[in-house]
C-alpha cells in the first residue's frame, strides 16, 4: 500500500474506530476455536468490541504475518570501557559505588552498557578499535 492510499484509507474512518474492546481472548481459548483453526499458529488474540450505543458487536483478530531472525547490536550484559572528564567527581563516585573497575591503560571504567545508558554515558564509551 503506497502512502497515497494509507492517505485515502485514514481519511474515510472506518465502523470500527471508534469501538471499545469489551474483551480480549488469547488463541485456543474457549470461543476462539473457530479463529484457531482458521489461522493456526498466526494467531495473537481476539478482541471483541462494540460500537458506541453498543448494537454492533466486532469480532477482530491480531496475527503474527512476519517473522525474521535478529542480530542484537548489542548484547546484554555487554561490558563497555567508560571515559569521564576530571572535573566529574561526582559520577567517578558513582561508578566506584557500583564497583566499576577502573583500567588505567585506557584511563576508563568497565561496566555494563545498560549502567552506562543509565548514567547516561553512552557518548563517553571509549570506541576500543580507536585507542
Amino acid at each position: 500500500m503506497n502512502s497515497r492510499n494509507r492517505e485515502e484509507s485514514s481519511a474515510t474512518p472506518t465502523p470500527w474506530q471508534s469501538t471499545r474492546v469489551i474483551k480480549k481472548l488469547g488463541p485456543n481459548r474457549p470461543g476462539t476455536r473457530k479463529l484457531s483453526q482458521r489461522y493456526g499458529q498466526a494467531l495473537v488474540c481476539v478482541r471483541h468490541r462494540h460500537n458506541k450505543d453498543g448494537t454492533i458487536r466486532y469480532t477482530t483478530v491480531e496475527l503474527v504475518v512476519e517473522q525474521v531472525q535478529t542480530r542484537q547490536r548489542h548484547p546484554p550484559g555487554q561490558r563497555v570501557a567508560v571515559r569521564l572528564e576530571h572535573d566529574e567527581p561526582s559520577k567517578r563516585h558513582q561508578l566506584a559505588q557500583l564497583g566499576a573497575p577502573w583500567d588505567e591503560d585506557l584511563d576508563a571504567w568497565w561496566v555494563t552498557r545498560a549502567t552506562a545508558r543509565r548514567l547516561r554515558l553512552l557518548k563517553r564509551i571509549v570506541a576500543l578499535d580507536r585507542v
